[in-house]
């Protein structure tokens, strides 16, 4: 990885993993009840005075991109219902030494906010949507909306982000069998459509019999279209892209179970509440926002996070033990 200054020691874990991607929790509420996501029963949601401000959100990742961080993602819940989401990005951009602000949405308030969030600097999207059947959508969001994703994914094609990154988990019984629809997509749209495997996450009923492996989704792929090829794809990259030869898109598979990339990972999460997470899959976690309440420097910040960073574990647990381990659900952490 090229950076213009030494890259930061406190950034660098001790298996020499330089972390330059980082990914904001704006919120732990969402305006869906995604299944793999959300526990049935709902979560319990930390008081607003405990979740970090706009200015501490942008004082953080001041003083992660110091330290060598250029991109950051921002996450949820479901980021576009902050109601001051434009603002965070059109001041995350002022920052200098950010190359990329990116957001991970469900799609349904984007057509609306897209203009002013392109506006204000927002360089890439990732969209969820695991079906293309309105009536499947109900099913596993448990809540209508399925056109006003669609529309958002029109609205971003049209004003110019390309790829439009689409993510979809897959799940054994649900919707295995739209593979091939997805892939179709890629012809006529500049999509990535990203193709996730189904993850154990704290309420979301996972067992192994769900879970579609990388392997098994690319032969039924390869069955329709034998043609496939394989794209080169960045080191620290999550995903295995490929693409049927003429088509304007790309498919892509994030093959966390079966095939971890945690050897390249260089990604760190700070959610909702201020806590960093050094591991999507690790359950300990620092707060951040305690330090910076307590008038700590930036040095001393610097070195909480360094410390954190340098405690992170050269891969996770594996797929059987992380089906075991205690986590926040996925909408607490911010994916």
């Amino acid at each position: 990885m090229e950076h213009a200054a030494p890259f930061s020691a406190f950034l660098t874990d001790s298996f020499g993993r330089q972390h330059n991607y980082l990914r904001i929790s704006l919120t732990e509420k969402c305006n869906l009840r995604c299944q793999y996501c959300m526990p049935e029963e709902g979560v319990h949601l930390t008081p607003k005075s405990e979740l970090l401000t706009t200015h501490e959100i942008v004082t953080l990742a001041r003083l992660f991109v110091k330290e060598g961080v250029d991109k950051i993602r921002l996450t949820g819940g479901e980021p576009l219902i902050r109601p001051d989401v434009v603002d965070i990005v059109a001041q995350l951009y002022k920052i200098e030494g950010i190359k990329t602000i990116a957001v991970t949405t469900n799609g349904i308030n984007l057509a609306r906010l897209l203009p002013r969030l392109k506006e204000a600097g927002l360089d890439a999207i990732n969209i969820s949507l695991d079906t293309l059947v309105p009536a499947k959508f109900e099913f596993i969001v448990r809540r209508k909306g399925f056109h006003k994703v669609m529309e958002g994914i029109h609205k971003a094609i049209e004003l110019g982000y390309n790829p439009v990154k689409v993510n979809c988990v897959v799940m054994r019984g649900l919707n295995e069998d739209e593979l091939l629809d997805f892939v179709d997509l890629t012809k006529n749209l500049p999509l990535d459509v990203r193709f996730i495997e189904y993850m154990p996450f704290d309420g979301n009923k996972w067992n192994f019999k769900k879970m579609v492996s990388y392997k098994e989704m690319l032969d039924t792929i390869k069955q329709r279209w034998p043609e496939l090829e394989k794209l080169p794809c960045e080191a620290s990259s999550t995903a295995k892209a490929y693409k049927v030869p003429d088509f304007q898109g790309q498919v892509s598979f994030i093959t966390s179970m079966s095939e971890h990339f945690c050897g390249t990972c260089n990604r760190l999460r700070i959610t909702a509440d201020g806590n960093l997470k050094v591991c999507l899959f690790g359950n300990s976690e620092v707060s951040l926002r305690d330090h910076l309440r307590i008038g700590s420097s930036e040095d001393e910040l610097v070195e909480i996070i360094g410390a954190a960073v340098g405690r992170k574990k050269k891969q996770h647990a594996g797929m059987f033990n992380i089906s075991q381990m205690k986590n926040r659900p996925m909408i607490l952490i911010g994916g």
